[in-house]
């Protein structure tokens, strides 16, 4: 080599687990966590799905589907799939919340309301006391 020629490196990018690749529920839970950190819904679901059907009841991955739709706007699967979880364990703040958003974001504010309310209380969260102020408002507005 001489003195005006760069060395050559090979860098590879790490794989993406996908469907078929995932070995286990928790590996699919992590890697569909990082899809959604990485806003990438679709693959999340490519990811989920599958572990979904040999496991349907795991709170987890049901959870994380429900993160998935929220983010594509499916907001009607959404909103079912967290009303289902939250019939389960009434005490998930997280999903309460997530089904407060999911029907607010389809404009039915008086559902949405009471979910808001409990998920505020529960968490002492500011931001979702402000979720909750907000939807009050603009239900008071209309009714």
């Amino acid at each position: 080599m001489n003195e005006m020629t760069e060395p050559q490196f090979r860098v590879q990018a790490p794989a993406i687990l996908f469907p078929g690749a995932v070995g286990n529920h928790a590996s699919a839970y992590r890697t569909a966590h990082d899809l959604l950190s990485r806003r990438a819904p679709r693959e999340a679901l490519e990811v989920l799905e599958p572990a979904l059907e040999e496991e349907p009841t795991n709170r987890g991955l049901r959870s994380l589907r429900a993160w998935a739709y929220l983010m594509r706007a499916q907001l009607t699967k959404a909103s079912d799939e967290l009303a289902d979880l939250v019939a389960e364990d009434p005490s998930d703040a997280w999903t309460r919340h997530a089904l407060g958003r999911a029907f607010e974001r389809q404009s039915k504010y008086d559902e949405a309301l009471p979910h808001l309310r409990l998920a505020a209380a529960m968490t002492g969260d500011p931001e979702h006391e402000y979720d909750a102020l907000r939807v009050e408002r603009v239900a008071g507005k209309l009714g």
